[in-house]
């Protein structure tokens, strides 16, 4: 059995964090932190996870912790770094669901995060938690940074334009969409029932802190500087992001649907939908699922992706564990091959 702490399991990912390994075969919870929770049982806070997960929240415990074989942090940006050294000193993997080792750059993490990184030694060793693109350096990794939930969904989308180079690099939009947990757990107006209810709305057009790691990823993919126009906007829903992806073709005659299936053919967690498809986010609703379909309006210069998933499986807690399993010579499925549910 792989030993798992969780450092801050109080958020939405923490419990979705929780929800997941309490039912892995492979996985067995041993810590779970918490400075505003200690002492609390888990169960108390979370009543969805009443026999499943027995433990309570404890003080972060550097001991404990140590005698893990993983430790997850879902904490807000900044914290991960203050453990990491420790952890991986002590022979723990780390698994960090927020932003402290996605940006390889410290001058850029603090630009974008407004501090400055507390271990920037450790940014070139770790590796980016995308499965479908990094899967044999996650194999090796001792500090694997998940993703965020917008650059999953948009980077799945662009992938296999960029990689074949049937795209303009320097002319890319990503418009997407994200229900409201992705803004957290915590008390914030623009999160509140009757502000977010009824109501639709763009935010962070100048500059949103998922820019750059999208920016990164595709750079690393297409090797030349990327253009990226990328608006998010945040819907009234709980779950979900949908990313309606726009690109201008640089070869007209290729097949696009035949480019999607093949990339996405040997991924269990990529499901590339019929031609014509039209995904929502609800087909993927508490699954560790990325929908795709790929459309070209009228025949014309332009492609069209559609990509959805759950900003909080798919998008943080779920490709956490899909990383951990690959890290422990797992069954990439395992604890995740639930469907998605309905209604």
């Amino acid at each position: 059995m792989i030993k798992v702490g969780i450092i801050g399991g109080t958020g939405y990912t923490g419990v979705e964090l929780l929800r997941l390994l309490s039912v892995h075969p492979q996985a067995e919870l041993k810590v779970i932190t918490s400075r505003a929770e200690a002492g609390r049982k888990v169960a108390d806070l979370f009543p969805n996870l009443r026999g499943f997960v027995d433990l309570a929240f404890i003080e972060p415990d550097p001991g404990l912790l140590a005698g893990c074989d993983v430790v997850f942090s879902a904490t807000p940006n900044g914290v991960a770094m203050t453990h990491a050294r420790a952890l991986l000193e002590a022979g723990v993997r780390l698994i960090d669901i927020a932003a402290d080792f996605r940006l390889s750059d410290p001058g850029l993490w603090e630009k974008w995060y407004g501090m400055p990184h507390a271990c920037p030694d450790l940014l070139s060793g770790a590796v980016y938690g995308l499965p479908e693109v990094n899967r044999e350096r996650i194999r090796a990794a001792r500090l694997i940074a998940n993703p965020g939930c917008y650059p999953t969904a948009v980077q799945l989308g662009l992938l296999p334009l960029l990689e074949r180079g049937l795209i303009d690099p320097g002319h890319l939009v990503a418009d997407a969409k994200s229900g409201v947990s992705g803004a957290g757990r915590k008390a914030d107006v623009h999160t509140l029932f009757s502000e977010a209810s009824d109501n639709f709305k763009a935010y962070a057009v100048g500059g949103h802190r998922h820019w750059p790691e999208i920016c990164q990823g595709l750079e690393r993919v297409s090797g030349v500087p990327i253009g990226l126009t990328f608006v998010p906007h945040l819907v009234p829903m709980v779950r979900g992001i949908h990313a309606t992806l726009y690109a201008r073709l640089t070869d007209r005659t290729a097949d696009l649907q035949a480019v999607f299936e093949e990339r996405y053919r040997a991924e269990p967690f990529v499901d590339v939908l019929p031609a014509g498809s039209h995904p929502d986010t609800r087909s993927v609703r508490a699954s560790n699922l990325c929908r795709i379909a790929v459309h070209r309006p009228g025949g014309g210069d332009t492609v069209v992706v559609l990509a959805v998933i759950d900003n909080l499986v798919k998008g943080a807690a779920g490709q956490a564990v899909q990383n951990m399993n690959i890290a422990f010579g797992l069954e990439e499925t395992t604890g995740l091959a639930a469907p998605a549910i309905l209604p």
